[in-house]
């Protein structure tokens, strides 16, 4: 079997090129560098427009000078402020005078700096005072209304309500410390800072208590006793004689049931260990307070040297004489703390007795304690 080749000489032929397309090619070679010029011109015109928009853009915009509007109402110093084409960033506060509400209080930048147009200023506006009447306080403990007043107080200037020192106390059936009676008197309206008198409660004349059981307690026992009834003890200590337990409370005069005015001195004897055979330092704790017009809130604390603080005794004490027992481990820290504020710490060292040769009133440091 023969294979036949085929035959290419039939097939179509391609037509030729017109000649309006060589010449366009021609012309196309010819100008070529034309068009490149042309092609790179526009580049450069784009990109140096796009560099002058971005320099335009940096420079921003025109600048202008911070008006004074400190003193001026709210609505005053944003028409000023829009005239320049500046934007208010406005902060509220309380101020120390009435007549300063809707005021501009602050402003930042200064008056006469030179800002750009579209900046923010800063403007603190006076909501006014924080209280605009005298509350009603009767009823209420004055320690109480003290902490309130500071904590009310504590962003402005100067207090608008101040109480007057020392207050007026007197006997009443009312507990200790309970305001009687207030001058000028609740809802008051307050258009300067007001001083208020007050009259307070130092609790019933007279008052009777029945003495506690101490003697037999450990000392442990005896400091979770002290709040239990208000009676004052006076605390000493001797070594264990005969039969008694060391560690306790042996003797107490007025004895256990008896009936006293209240706030009253209880003479407690504890008897200390010679050698302890615990480690622990056993000693009392005694100061000398200030007299107070009535009880005040009285807290001892315990501090060990890793920095564990623990409540070691609370109680109330009108002053003068104060003491208390304790068995801690060396190191401790005791630390006095009168109506919740400390008033003295004393370190507790072998052979001294705490709190001696301190001064709690002062608020500072005391002497190193010890036990015997």
């Amino acid at each position: 079997m023969k294979f036949k080749a085929p035959d290419f000489s039939k097939l179509p032929k391609l037509p030729k090129l017109p000649a309006d397309l060589d010449a366009a090619l021609a012309s196309f070679e010819r100008n070529a560098r034309v068009i490149v010029i042309t092609g790179i011109t526009v580049l450069a015109l784009t990109v140096a427009a796009s560099v002058v928009v971005f320099f335009i853009s940096i420079q921003g915009s025109e600048q202008v000078m911070v008006p004074d509007v400190k003193g001026k109402e709210l609505s005053v110093a944003m028409l000023e402020m829009q005239a320049k084409e500046l934007y208010p960033k406005i902060q509220l506060k309380y101020s120390d005078n009435p007549d300063d509400k809707g005021l501009i209080l602050e402003q930042s930048p200064a008056p006469g700096a030179i800002v750009k147009a579209g900046r923010r200023i800063s403007l603190v506006v006076s909501r006014g005072i924080i209280v605009d009447r005298v509350e009603n306080f009767i009823g209420q403990n004055i320690d109480d209304v003290k902490i309130h007043l500071q904590t009310l107080f504590t962003s402005t200037a100067a207090p608008l309500i101040v109480i007057a020192e020392p207050p007026l106390y007197r006997f009443s059936t009312e507990n200790a410390g309970t305001i009687l009676e207030q001058d000028p008197p609740a809802d008051t309206p307050i258009t300067a800072p007001v001083l208020v008198k007050l009259v307070v409660s130092r609790g019933p004349e007279n008052n009777k208590v029945r003495v506690p059981t101490l003697t037999g307690l450990s000392i442990a026992e005896v400091l979770s006793k002290l709040g239990t009834s208000d009676v004052v003890y006076d605390f000493t200590a001797r070594s264990p004689e005969g039969m008694e337990r060391a560690g306790t409370v042996v003797s107490q005069l007025p004895a256990e049931g008896s009936t006293v005015n209240a706030f009253s001195r209880i003479a407690a004897v504890v008897a200390m260990p010679v050698t302890p055979a615990d480690g622990k330092v056993y000693g009392i704790f005694s100061e000398t307070l200030p007299e107070y017009p009535y009880p005040f809130q009285i807290r001892i604390d315990a501090v060990s040297t890793g920095g564990d603080r623990r409540v070691l005794a609370s109680f109330k004490h009108p002053g003068g004489a104060l003491s208390f027992p304790y068995a801690l481990p060396e190191g401790t820290v005791l630390s006095l703390n009168i109506l919740n504020k400390e008033a003295g710490s004393w370190q507790i060292k072998a052979g001294e007795n705490a709190g001696s040769g301190a001064n709690p009133g002062s608020g500072g440091n005391g002497g190193e304690a010890g036990g015997n």
